[in-house]
């Protein structure tokens, strides 16, 4: 054979030609993730190439623009006041947008309430650009920066919205007193029907939730050094396993350190937040109640044949617990504190550290949320809204059931792949439906 190559160049030649070709043929990059190993243990192909037949996109009603002329004159001001971490308040916020619309009303730039427990002194016009915030929202809704002088020197009168039982009427509940007293301030109730808001209301608070909320020229740039800094490709993962999300949740843990249960008993505090018991216990798991541990985090990623030498940003505050569980299987986890300076991070709070987890996870080649909270449902929305559908929501239902029928190892992890993967394929989670569609692939 090697005679024949010898004696023969041409034939030489086809040949490496042939296999080189070959090569890079197999090496070609298909996924985001084509550049490290697409198995793990299960032995099949990671789950984002399992092929979907359905998606979120924005709805093409309020992206077209064809909006109800606004109202010469106004039915007075109303300014919006939000508590809670960043998603949260985001979330009142794109409510009170198209709450201010329906009323006819002039929106003052909302209140972002200080929160020790939070951590947090910042407030709106340190987190998001102002000036594109009035002009994306121009045609949609009246907003302004400062009141008439008439008005300026009083505070709004705080209309109750907080009404948990049936369905808040805003229409009856809180224009008369935007009529009474033309200046107001709302949290909005988490009872509202939004399907119920005409649809200019709706447009203006898609509108304000997806596409006039930019973070400041400052936050923005230190985001994208941020970004620009993480190892390409990478997966983003929410994970939340903090002492108080914990204790919130109510459900017992065994095998955790005794500084993790330590903490965890610190942030119960002594008061209605006791882990439950027997069959409550075990019927509030399967719910779905409780949250992934890091260990449990590393399974299910491992049975979705996400390679362990994935780049993994972790969108996630420093109280993470037992988070060796997760670095000890995938072992190129990125944190803020590892790429940013400490004199960097000095100097934020709460909301603007939210701000650069929420920058970079919809910005990531995949995104994983061991929650469906907040910031996960913004993110995933938004990445909807750019196009980005590499995201998947872990299912702790699921989990808890598989687990608590025996399952082991391998069982247990194919018995996850398969829940996941129909809940991938069927578009689950991707997105906040009242701006979003379903689309049929």
């Amino acid at each position: 054979m090697l005679t024949l190559f010898a004696k023969k160049p041409l034939v030489t030649l086809i040949f490496f030609t042939i296999i080189l070709l070959f090569a890079v043929i197999s090496l070609s990059p298909s996924s985001p993730f084509s550049q490290i190993p697409l198995y793990s243990a299960i032995g099949e192909s990671d789950i984002w190439s399992a092929k979907r037949i359905l998606e979120w996109r924005p709805c093409k009603w309020w992206l077209q623009g064809h909006l109800t002329a606004l109202p010469v004159e106004t039915n007075g001001y109303i300014r919006v006041d939000c508590y809670g971490g960043l998603n949260q308040m985001r979330r009142d916020l794109c409510d009170g947008i198209g709450i201010a619309r329906l009323l006819n009303a002039t929106l003052v730039l909302p209140k972002f309430e200080v929160a020790a427990y939070w951590n947090e002194s910042s407030g709106f016009t340190d987190v998001f650009d102002v000036d594109y915030f009035i002009q994306q929202l121009k045609g949609f809704i009246k907003v302004v920066k400062e009141l008439p002088a008439e008005i300026a020197s009083k505070e709004p009168v705080r209309v109750d919205c907080s009404k948990r039982k049936g369905q808040f009427d805003y229409i009856e509940s809180v224009l008369p007193s935007l009529l009474k007293h033309h200046y107001i301030s709302i949290t909005p109730a988490m009872s509202q029907r939004r399907d119920r808001f005409p649809v200019y209301a709706k447009a203006a608070l898609c509108q304000g939730c997806y596409s006039a909320l930019r973070l400041t020229n400052p936050l923005e740039t230190k985001s994208s050094e941020l970004l620009e800094a993480i190892p390409k490709p990478f997966l983003s993962l929410h994970l939340r396993f903090e002492p108080d999300m914990v204790a919130y949740s109510q459900c017992e843990y065994n095998g955790l350190s005794p500084a993790s249960m330590a903490a965890i008993e610190a942030a119960r505090g002594g008061g209605d937040r006791k882990p439950f018991t027997g069959d409550t216990a075990s019927v509030w798991r399967n719910r779905g109640k409780c949250p992934l541990t890091p260990n449990e985090t590393a399974l299910i990623l491992q049975s979705l044949s996400i390679p362990t030498n994935t780049n993994i940003y972790l969108a996630a505050g420093d109280g993470v617990m037992e988070l060796e569980g997760l670095t000890s299987v995938y072992t190129n986890v990125i944190t803020k504190s590892s790429v940013l300076s400490g004199e960097e991070l000095k100097d934020m709070h709460g909301n603007t550290k939210a701000a650069l987890d929420y920058y970079v996870s919809i910005n990531s080649d995949a995104y994983v949320a061991t929650y469906f909270g907040n910031m996960d449902k913004m993110v995933a929305a938004m990445r909807a809204y750019k196009g980005l559908y590499k995201t998947v929501f872990l299912n702790r239902k699921a989990f808890a059931e598989f687990s608590s029928q025996g399952l082991k190892g391998k069982e247990l992890m194919e018995a996850m792949r398969k829940a996941q993967e129909d809940d991938f394929v069927m578009g689950k989670g991707s997105a906040l439906p009242d701006c979003f569609c379903d689309f049929k692939l």
